[in-house]
């Protein structure tokens, strides 16, 4: 697919179907994470990628009753975990080096997206999933100290046509040199 078909394409897919992602376009996705940038490339993330049942059922009930992704966490083929390690983006000399401090959540951020439109361009659904407890899927995954459970993003063939939801119009947030002034 198209880089940019990609991205108008790619949409928050919730049910899935059972079939399995092939391993090549599986590699293809795991190597659009890796591409992501990060701050001075520390790459502060790990990727566990959960198919086991019993594993993606101790992740679901890490989710509240109310997530509409819950049903997700056991119908996408596999679930990609991504997992930050603490302390490392945002940091010289052990110190943070900005007043935001650990830019690990950003770093990760940008790398899930690659997962997640690489996916797209596969063909493949994916949701982003951060409101879960992330101790309890720390625990889930034997996630040791100094890194966490960031994101849980269900993958695989999407069981019904998505649809394109509303984008806001360019004119509310694109500026010309500076805020609220008009749109290029």
């Amino acid at each position: 697919m198209e880089f940019y078909a990609a991205i108008r394409t790619r949409q928050s897919v919730r049910s899935y179907k059972p079939d399995p992602i092939p391993q090549d376009a599986l590699q293809r996705i795991l190597e659009a994470f890796q591409s992501a940038p990060s701050w001075a490339n520390c790459q502060p993330w790990e990727l566990i990628l959960v198919s086991d049942p019993a594993l993606k059922a101790g992740l679901q009930a890490c989710l509240p009753e109310n997530n509409p992704a819950r049903r997700a966490m056991l119908e996408a083929p596999v679930l990609a975990v991504a997992v930050g390690i603490e302390g490392k983006s945002g940091f010289y000399k052990g110190q943070a080096s900005t007043a935001r401090g650990d830019w690990m959540l950003f770093d990760l951020g940008i790398a899930a997206e690659h997962l997640c439109l690489a996916a797209a361009a596969e063909g493949l659904g994916t949701v982003h999933c951060a409101l879960f407890d992330f101790a309890k899927a720390n625990g889930v995954l034997g996630v040791p100290a100094g890194r966490s459970v960031v994101e849980i993003i269900p993958m695989g063939y999407p069981a019904k046509e998505t649809r394109r939801v509303p984008r806001k119009d360019l004119k509310e947030f694109a500026f010309k040199d500076r805020h609220g002034a008009g749109y290029l």
